[in-house]
This record gives C-alpha cells, structure tokens and sequence, in this order.
C-alpha cells in the first residue's frame, strides 16, 4: 500500500470566544477527523463558500493580518477582521494591518495572482511540497508565493523556515482560524488566488514538478485573461 500523501495538523488549546456568528477554529477540530476519511469522496461538499477541499472556486478570498514567522511581530492570533471593531476576531479590519513582521492578504493579491501554500512543521509531505513550490516560484517570477503554518510551535517553524530558506514569507496560524477559513483538513493543500482576491481554485495533496508548474501556469492565464500583466 502507498503512504498516505497528506498529513493532519496537530492539535493545540482552544483560543478565545468570537462573537456570535464567528468561530475561530471550532469547525477545523470537530471534522477534522472526518474530512480525512471523507474529502476524496466528498470534496464536491460546500458550505458557505468552504469545503473539505478549500474554497469555492470564485468566492472572495478571507481577508487576514497574520504574524510571519521570523518576523519581529510578537506571537499572538491572526486578525481575520472584515471591519474594525470585531472583537476576538481583530480590533482593526485585517486589509489595514501592514507592517515588516505582517502577511496582509489584500496586499498579497491586490494586484497579481498568489498561491497560499498550508503546512504543519512535523509534515515531511507538508514541507516537501512548500519546497516544491519554492523552486517553481522562481520560474513564475510575477506570482506571489506566501505559506501559512497551522498552529504547533512558532520556534519549531522559524527554524523550519530558515533551514529550508524558503525565500518567501511563511505566516503562523497559532489557532487553527485561517485552517478553517480556507477549509484546509489536511496538508499539503495550495489556494490558488486571481488579483483582486477571487480565488482560482485548490490542490490538495503532494503536487511537484511539472504537474505544480502547469498549475502555476493555468493561474496564470486565467490573470491574464482578467488583465494582469507580469
């Protein structure tokens, strides 16, 4: 039998309450098991936008302020705020989070295509494939390229990150929210994003060489066919 090609990440403390309406990553630990089992069979399943195989292809890309791993930002939650004054969620809207320590997801796509990459630091599938994506980056030199880390250890991933010299920013999800966001269940999983922040679709599972470059290149053509010029 093959090894399984994706990896669960680890679990970790249940973070503050949100508001009513929000859940930070309540959804991300109660199916996460399930999805596992089921996102193969199912990944036509949709809710809201989120599916156990990532977001709807065309709905709006979350909005998030989130702490780069090696950056100088203290460790603490990722802003998923629409607007300001949304409580657990952030106290500012997310689009006007900006800093050197910061991966903004508005300013990530507002004017050119992005493949948001999720990993879990003990995943050698996971960390395979952002290194896969970090060779294919540099031959799609107008796309942007970030990574998002699922909770576990911020130290753990720094060191991850520099041993590996992944040139490109990598965030820490410390509680799992951009996870359920983006209904990642497991990793290796890609979001694929059109400028503007329509979201082009999601792989999931191990994608490299020639099959990752001709996702890259379909991402691409369909932001060219919207404007975009590299």
């Amino acid at each position: 039998m093959s090894p399984d090609p994706t990896t669960r990440p680890p679990p970790g403390p249940r973070p503050p309450r949100l508001p009513a309406g929000a859940s930070r990553y309540g959804w991300f630990v109660g199916v996460v098991v399930v999805l596992l089992i089921a996102y193969i069979s199912v990944n036509t399943v949709r809710t809201r936008g989120v599916g156990s195989a990532g977001l709807r292809t065309g709905s709006a890309l979350p909005q998030f302020a989130a702490p780069i791993a090696t950056g100088p930002v203290p460790d603490g939650d990722v802003n998923v705020a629409r607007k300001a004054g949304q409580g657990g969620a952030g106290a500012r809207a997310a689009c006007s989070v900006r800093g050197a320590g910061i991966l903004n997801s508005c300013d990530l796509v507002r004017r050119s295509p992005a493949a948001i990459a999720f990993l879990a630091t003990r995943g050698a599938q996971c960390t395979g494939e952002i290194d896969a994506l970090a060779r294919a980056a540099a031959r799609h030199r107008g796309l942007h390229v970030a990574a998002v880390s699922i909770r576990g250890d911020r130290g753990d991933l720094r060191r991850l990150v520099r041993t590996h010299r992944w040139g490109f920013p990598v965030a820490w999800d410390r509680d799992g929210i951009l996870a359920n966001l983006f209904g990642v269940a497991v990793c290796p999983a890609v979001t694929y994003v059109l400028p503007g922040g329509r979201v082009q679709g999601t792989s999931v599972g191990r994608l490299e060489g020639p099959a990752l470059d001709a996702r890259l290149r379909a991402l691409e053509r369909a932001a060219r066919a919207g404007g975009w010029r590299p």
